[in-house]
């Protein structure tokens, strides 16, 4: 678990957004090639391409739910239900550990940004924002989901 957050931190520091950053962490164990986890999140980071909506360490620990413990026939509703059961208590467990899902919320912003450059990744960057300890607890949250599911 731990070593999970320590690789989704580390990855956050390197300059991959957090979608990137959680689903990284994970990608090798949920069958991804590292770079098409990091494409597929890419579009996650910023809340949705600084849109500032759902956190994208929370989409990146659904995202990894999905892959290792989601269903794929359409007509299993029970596999269906216990999935979104699943992904909701995630989801409820990640907004009481951190506050929200919400990006904005989690950053004490307004809204979307009109300026969808990414912000430089300085010392005062990482010191300002919790997305670096979001991260971290996302990646640790989802591995506790994975061995809780397993066993």
């Amino acid at each position: 678990m731990e070593d999970k957050a320590a690789r989704a931190e580390a990855l956050f520091r390197q300059g991959y957004n957090c979608a990137q950053a959680v689903l990284g962490a994970f990608a090798g164990e949920i069958g991804m090639r590292q770079q098409d986890a990091m494409r597929l999140a890419s579009s996650f980071g910023g809340g949705m391409g600084k849109l500032r909506e759902v956190c994208g360490a929370a989409s990146a620990m659904f995202m990894v739910l999905g892959m290792r413990l989601g269903y794929s026939d359409p007509d299993d509703v029970a596999a269906k239900n216990a999935h979104y059961t699943r992904i909701n208590q995630a989801g409820r467990a990640f907004a009481q550990m951190h506050g929200s899902l919400l990006c904005r919320e989690l950053l004490h912003l307004q809204g979307p940004e009109a300026d969808t450059t990414p912000s430089k990744r300085t010392e005062a960057y990482y010191q300002q924002r919790p997305c670096a300890r979001i991260v971290r607890g996302a990646a640790a949250m989802t591995a506790r989901y994975l061995e809780g599911e397993e066993k």
